[in-house]
């Protein structure tokens, strides 16, 4: 492996990517391209050495940025996990998902780099609509359901597209679906914060649909086997230019999650208000209608209750039987390390 290039390694998923590629033996140089440098404190989770860690601080859509970065780091492969987190605007999007990966491929190709692992989305196949066990054949639909997955659907067609043989270029892209871990800053941070305001009693939708969630550090071991499997001759052409979901492979209600998260906080409702999907949408219409009167960010939107009420689950036979993928964190194990990381950031900003 060599030299490894991280796109947006100072984020949530890239310090995982991190700690798997420092896991990989013999251990491959890491090197960090990111908008951001590295956090100044690095959890007691990672185990890797920050200061053995190159980092190059440039923009993306730079071409200037990112072919400096390249010829200061001569990677052997690039690995782009770079993304805004959802809820932002669209122009973002556009500007580091479509923009910023377009501009990699063609500085990588320009800089004679060969091999580019992506990190793309699940929800590239969501339209609103139930996706159950969803393998790689699903279509991605015309009509997107957000600008998150629409920009990454855009930047996934083009890193497949460039793959080549006969340019010497080839590409693998990796759908992880629901991401969570040590770093996540929205999910389970999300799910205590409702806790913490005595809002767990309600339930939107009967909590009858299955959900996907997948372990930070299992996605990034993922990316781990892809990049093996691109570097060997013997395996490259099973995996270039093809995509793959990549889930915990324990597919559970939705709101199973959250009563998980709020347990191992040691609290369990008694009973549960439920809202059901057609209430909750009117009620979210509600809320953004009288929110926008007075500046304020709704709490429930039509948007999250589609979400929250869809089936969402994937079949993860390809990546098992071609990249030899098998989470090795459980959900429940998961979840344990997510809070124990959020309760050690808590202490540390008390000293």
């Amino acid at each position: 492996m060599e030299t490894v290039m991280l796109v947006g390694g100072s984020g949530f998923l890239g310090l995982h990517l991190i700690q798997s590629y420092w896991d990989v033996e013999p251990r491959p140089k890491i090197h960090v391209f990111d908008i951001r440098p590295l956090p100044e404190k690095i959890s007691k989770y990672f185990t890797f050495d920050p200061k053995q860690i190159v980092c190059h601080i440039g923009d993306l859509s730079s071409s200037e940025d990112v072919t400096k970065a390249i010829k200061e780091c001569n990677p052997k492969i690039i690995v782009h996990s770079a993304s805004p987190i959802h809820g932002m605007d669209k122009s973002l999007y556009e500007k580091v998902n479509v923009e910023g990966t377009r501009n990699l491929i063609a500085c990588a190709k320009a800089s004679h780099v060969k091999y580019l692992v992506y990190t793309s989305s699940a929800g590239v196949i969501f339209n609103g609509q139930d996706v159950h066990n969803a393998d790689e054949s699903w279509p991605i639909p015309e009509v997107p359901m957000d600008a998150y997955n629409e920009t990454k659907a855009i930047a996934e067609n083009m890193v497949l597209e460039a793959s080549n043989a006969d340019d010497d270029f080839y590409t693998v892209a990796l759908r992880p679906a629901g991401i969570f871990g040590p770093g996540d800053r929205q999910l389970v941070p999300g799910l205590r914060q409702v806790l913490e305001n005595g809002q767990t009693k309600f339930q939107v939708g009967n909590n009858d649909n299955l959900f996907d969630w997948t372990y930070a550090g299992n996605v990034a071991d993922s990316h781990v086997l892809a990049t093996e499997k691109l570097l060997d001759e013997k395996t490259r052409s099973s995996v270039a230019g093809e995509k793959f979901f990549v889930t915990n492979d324990q597919p559970t209600y939705f709101w199973n999650l959250a009563r998980t998260v709020w347990k191992a906080d040691g609290h369990v409702d008694n009973f549960n208000i439920v809202l059901t999907r057609p209430v909750a949408i009117a009620i979210g219409y509600l809320s953004e209608f009288f929110c926008g009167l007075i500046g304020k960010e709704p709490g429930l939107t039509p948007f999250r209750v589609k979400i929250v009420c869809a089936y969402r689950y994937h079949n993860i036979s390809k990546a098992k039987r071609v990249l030899g993928y098998k989470p090795r964190v459980g959900l429940e194990q998961g979840i344990r390390y997510t809070l124990d990381w959020m309760d050690e950031v808590k202490a540390d900003k008390k000293k």
